[in-house]
C-alpha cells in the first residue's frame, strides 16, 4: 500500500462507483497511511450469489489488492428480519434454519473473487444476538421516526397507506450498528442500500466513534434487462451455475444490457464502450460477436478460462451449428413418470421453479420438445434417452 500513493488509491477506489459520500472522508481516512477496515454486508436470504453481487465483491478484491482489511459480513441476524429495501409490501421472515443453510454457501462462493484467506468473516448474530432490551431501547433513542420514515419505499408505503412492519423499521437499525460494532471506516454496498449505509454512519457519530464514509456500486439488471438482478425475480445467473448454462444465460441478454455487462462486470471504460459501440455502428462487428466475447470473458473471469472457452464450443455448436448432441445432459430420475406432466418435466430440469412460471413459458410459446411447441399446461410428454427440450431461445436439453 505504501509503494503507491494516495491520490492513485483514490482513482482506483472510485472507478466504477456510483457515489462516494463523503469523498474528502475517504482521501482522510487514506491520508493515515493505515489499512482501512472496509464492509461488506450480505444476508444470506438465497443460497446463491449471482453476477450482482459480483460487482461489488469485485471492488471489494480491489480493497483486498490496495492492502486495506476487507470484512464481508454474513447478516445471519438480520436475514431472520428480511430487508424492506424495494419492498412494497411486508415480507414474511426467514427461519433460523432457513439462514444457517444459506450461509453455508456463501464463503465457498465469495471465494470465486475474494481472497477468503485474508477476509476477515463475521456474523451479525455476534453482537445483534446479544442486546439486551435496554440495550435496544437506548439504541432506538438515538433515531427518531420521521428519520426511518425518509426512506423511500417507506415513505411510498405510507404515502398509498400500506402496512410497514416494526420489525422493518428496525431492520436499517440493525444493519446501521452493524458498523458501529465493527468500527468500519468504509462500508461498500449497491445503491439501494445508501440510505442503510448512510444510517450507519450517523450512528458511528452517535457513538462518537469516527464516521465511515458510504461507497455505493451501481446495480445490475438481470436477464430481463428492467429489474435488478435478483434470485427471487429468476432473472439471475448464479456464481455456482455450469459454466455453459450460465454463457448460454449471457448470450440471452438484449444488445442494449450487453454494454451494461461490459461495463460493470469486464470494466470496461467509457473509451472502451464507445470503441466497442463504433465498430457496431460502423458494421465492422456484428452484435453477437461482441455478445461471445462479453459472455467468454465473464465467464473466464468468474469461472476460468478453460471453462469459458469449452461453454463458448458448445453454445456454438448447439445455436449456430444446431447439433444438439452437444446440448446440455440432462439426467433423469429413474421413478420419473413416462410420459410426464409437462411442468413436472421442467421442474425435474431445475428450468423452473414454479407451476407459475411454467405456465408464462408455456403460454408464451416458450417450450418445445424435439421441436414441437407444447402450449398446453396440462399436456403429458413421451421421452427417450435423447430427447431435446427447449427452452426460451439459450436453454436446450437433451435427455439422458
Amino acid at each position: 500500500m505504501e509503494q503507491m500513493n494516495k491520490k492513485e488509491q483514490l482513482l482506483i477506489i472510485e472507478s466504477g462507483t456510483s457515489q462516494v459520500l463523503p469523498e474528502q472522508d475517504l482521501e482522510k481516512k487514506l491520508q493515515r497511511g493505515e489499512p482501512l477496515k472496509i464492509k461488506l454486508g450480505v444476508d444470506p436470504t438465497a443460497p446463491d450469489l449471482h453476477l450482482g453481487h459480483a460487482v461489488v465483491l469485485s471492488k471489494l478484491r480491489q480493497f483486498q489488492e490496495l492492502g486495506h482489511e476487507v470484512i464481508f459480513l454474513i447478516g445471519d441476524f438480520t436475514a431472520c428480519i428480511g430487508d424492506p429495501t424495494g419492498k412494497s409490501k411486508t415480507r414474511p421472515p426467514l427461519t433460523e434454519a432457513e439462514v444457517k443453510k444459506n450461509a453455508q454457501t456463501y464463503l465457498e462462493q465469495v471465494s470465486k473473487i475474494l481472497d477468503t484467506k485474508k477476509a476477515t468473516i463475521r456474523y451479525n448474530s455476534e453482537w445483534l444476538d446479544k442486546l439486551t432490551n435496554k440495550d435496544i431501547v437506548q439504541l432506538c433513542s438515538k433515531l427518531t421516526l420521521a428519520r426511518l420514515t425518509e426512506r423511500e419505499d417507506f415513505a411510498n408505503r405510507i404515502k398509498k397507506q400500506q402496512s410497514i412492519g416494526l420489525h422493518e423499521l428496525l431492520y436499517p437499525v440493525f444493519q446501521a450498528y452493524d458498523s458501529v460494532a465493527l468500527d468500519a471506516d468504509v462500508e461498500i454496498g449497491g445503491t439501494d442500500q445508501t440510505f442503510n449505509m448512510l444510517l450507519g454512519r450517523f450512528l458511528q457519530e452517535q457513538f462518537g466513534k469516527e464516521p465511515q464514509v458510504v461507497l455505493t456500486m451501481p446495480l445490475l439488471e438481470g436477464l430481463d434487462g428492467v429489474q435488478k438482478m435478483s434470485k427471487s425475480l429468476g432473472n439471475a445467473i448464479g456464481l455456482v451455475e455450469p459454466a455453459d448454462q450460465a454463457y448460454g444465460k449471457l448470450m440471452s441478454i438484449s444488445d442494449k444490457l450487453m454494454w451494461r455487462y461490459f461495463e460493470l462486470l469486464l470494466n470496461v471504460d467509457t473509451a472502451g464502450l464507445s470503441a466497442l459501440q463504433e465498430r457496431v455502428a460502423s458494421g465492422n462487428t456484428h452484435p453477437m460477436e461482441l455478445k461471445k466475447l462479453m459472455a467468454h470473458d465473464i465467464i473466464a473471469k468468474f469461472w476460468s478460462s478453460q471453462q469459458a472457452t469449452k461453454a463458448q464450443a458448445a453454445f456454438e455448436a448447439v445455436f449456430q451449428k444446431k447439433d444438439y448432441s452437444k446440448a446440455q445432459e440432462a439426467k433423469l430420475p429413474e421413478d420419473l413418470p413416462n410420459p410426464v406432466w409437462v411442468v413436472q418435466l421442467l421442474k425435474t430440469l431445475a428450468a423452473v421453479k414454479t407451476s407459475s412460471e411454467a405456465k408464462r413459458l408455456l403460454e408464451s410459446g416458450a417450450i418445445s420438445v424435439d421441436g414441437e411447441q407444447i402450449k398446453d399446461f396440462s399436456a403429458e410428454i413421451s421421452y427417450k434417452s435423447g430427447t431435446i427440450v427447449k427452452v426460451g431461445k439459450h436453454r436446450i436439453y437433451r435427455l439422458v
